[in-house]
């Protein structure tokens, strides 16, 4: 019983929790992410190529078209596909960078910490002085 109770203090941490949110929230967020890169900025770059940017492919063998217009046995390189999620990646790493730099501009900026005094003789110089006083007399 020991084990399942350290194992719950352990899962009720305020971190552990932190993170699942952040986690959840992650996901959540490139679903968003994702959808503006396929519906806005995909047919925009597909302008460019006159293509539908995540079609994009290089072929290495051709395949066999059925009577569906649906090819099997074609081997390609998807490097639109790799670019979109390349696209992704850029979106969701910049705004969870300005999040962070929005958050670290928020805490309040710790004030250095102020001068130590100046330490005065340590024990030895004041006795030292002691002895070369008691010597010059």
């Amino acid at each position: 019983m020991g084990m399942l109770k350290e194992f719950k203090e352990f899962a009720m941490k305020g971190n552990l929790v932190d993170i699942a949110v952040g986690f959840v929230m992650g996901a959540a967020f490139k679903q968003v992410v994702t959808s503006f890169t396929g519906g806005i900025v995909s047919p925009l770059i597909g302008l460019i190529f006159k293509a539908d940017f995540r079609d994009l492919k290089y072929v290495l063998t051709e395949g066999v078209a059925d009577a569906t217009g649906k090819v099997t046995g074609e081997v390609a390189i998807l490097y639109g596909d790799f670019l979109t999620n390349v696209i992704d990646f850029i979106i969701v790493a910049f705004v969870m960078f300005m999040i962070i730099k929005g958050i670290n501009s928020t805490k309040k900026k710790e004030e250095p910490a102020a001068p130590a005094a100046p330490a005065g003789p340590s024990q030895e110089d004041l006795l030292a002085e002691i002895r070369d006083l008691l010597a010059k007399k």
